[in-house]
């Protein structure tokens, strides 16, 4: 069997099954209330109600949906204006379709078909409202769980989505901090300075050491201090510097008060080594990196410029670098955050600012 035509069946069953017991209440109710009722008129008054209910509910299978959808967001006044009126109609309609169908069928007589039709319509219109109204507030309910059902899924994947970010972001500055050139060219670099200058050698290795611990511990919060931030970024220029010699210069600007503030953790050191790699090593001349922090109107602000050819956002490789810290910073922050690039005097400026917040 055709899996549709099943699934149609099944809904078509259930709805005629909820109609038998809709059309059996008033035979019920006229059981109970009165005693000795001839079982004939009992199943006559059955038959008649199937064939009303019946028609009430195909009348309102069609119209209650795209009304519901069309006024749902409306105000609450208005939706149920809407909806009795449309209930009202419904019965009205189907008493008149009813009768004329039991008529034809000669279950009622044509002379009183003004009498039954009377009758029918003061019953439906009670027992549409009744159920309708039910239904409605039902669903409505159900709405109003499935959306906040939804919303706390939604925050939870929001959530999941966060730490992941974090966990890869860990992962891939670990892997950057392991790549094997930029051990090799640290190592390097300690080596030869072990001769000329063994305190300098000495502090590279502590530096590096620190640079990899905190690439190891940096998951373990979603943000870190600018002080624990801008320490990790000198001893990263210190270590490079070692490499490039006077082709790399920087200043590193940022006041007192800003250094409780917090930061993601890798955030500048991510876009420093972004300056390095393609503005600072690249050139036989080298280059100058500036990092500057500032608070404004409720947000910490980090520029960091650099005196290469510049670039754009849209060149950024997919979960690499800017990329991803772009995801973390909408990850943490959602719309409060802000990654841009721009150019000016011959400085290219990656900047990004977060909201205020203190550990």
């Amino acid at each position: 069997m055709n899996p549709r035509f099943k699934a149609f069946l099944r809904a078509f069953l259930r709805i005629l099954a909820e109609n038998c017991v809709i059309a059996l209440i008033p035979s019920v109710f006229l059981y109970l209330l009165y005693d000795g009722v001839p079982f004939d008129q009992l199943r006559k008054l059955a038959g008649e109600a199937f064939v009303y209910v019946n028609v009430i509910v195909l009348l309102a299978k069609g119209t209650l949906g795209p009304l519901y959808r069309a006024f749902s967001r409306r105000r609450p006044i208005v939706l149920w204006s809407v909806f009795v009126s449309a209930l009202i109609l419904i019965s009205g309609a189907g008493s008149i379709l009813g009768s004329l169908i039991l008529v034809g069928l000669r279950l009622e007589s044509r002379a009183l078909f003004r009498l039954v039709l009377l009758n029918s319509f003061r019953e439906s219109v009670f027992l549409t409202l009744v159920i309708g109204v039910a239904r409605l507030l039902f669903q409505r309910v159900h709405g109003q769980l499935e959306n906040a059902r939804l919303k706390l899924r939604t925050e939870e994947l929001e959530r999941e989505r966060a730490v992941k970010l974090v966990t890869e972001a860990r992962l891939t500055a670990l892997e950057a901090r392991l790549h094997p050139h930029f051990l090799f060219n640290t190592l390097n670099s300690i080596s030869s300075l072990i001769p000329a200058d063994p305190e300098r050698a000495e502090r590279m290795v502590e530096r590096m050491a620190a640079l990899l611990r905190f690439s190891l511990d940096a998951h373990q919060g979603g943000l870190v201090s600018l002080e624990r931030e801008l320490k990790i970024v000198r001893d990263y220029l210190e270590i490079e510097q070692a490499r490039l010699g006077q082709r790399l210069r920087y200043h590193l600007d940022a006041g007192a008060e800003l250094m409780a503030l917090t930061v993601p953790p890798l955030s500048i050191q991510t876009l420093v080594e972004n300056s390095i790699k393609y503005a600072v090593a690249p050139d036989r001349q080298g280059g100058e990196i500036r990092v500057q922090a500032g608070r404004r109107n409720g947000y910490l602000r980090i520029d960091v410029a650099d005196t290469g050819p510049g670039f754009t956002m849209d060149s950024a490789l997919a979960g690499h670098g800017l990329d991803n810290l772009r995801s973390r910073l909408a990850a943490l922050f959602g719309s409060a955050a802000e990654l841009r690039v721009g150019r000016t005097d011959g400085r290219t400026t990656v900047t990004f600012q977060v909201p205020v917040a203190c550990p």
